[in-house]
């Protein structure tokens, strides 16, 4: 179910319906918000035992 998810022809009617919805002056501001979830995800996950706010910063 989920293989057939991330075809390419399915990635360009996402990108189509999102630019629609949000507007080509909001985008930017989506996929920034995105990918700082993304990298708030992945940190809880590196880290699970340390509460929200308090992760160690990497060198």
């Amino acid at each position: 179910m989920i293989s057939g998810l991330f075809q390419p022809m399915h990635l360009i009617v996402i990108l189509v319906v999102l630019l629609i919805v949000l507007g080509p002056s909001k985008l930017p501001q989506f996929g920034a918000s995105l990918g700082k979830a993304l990298r708030e995800l992945r940190r809880s996950l590196d880290n699970p035992e340390q509460p929200d706010g308090q992760a160690e910063t990497r060198k």
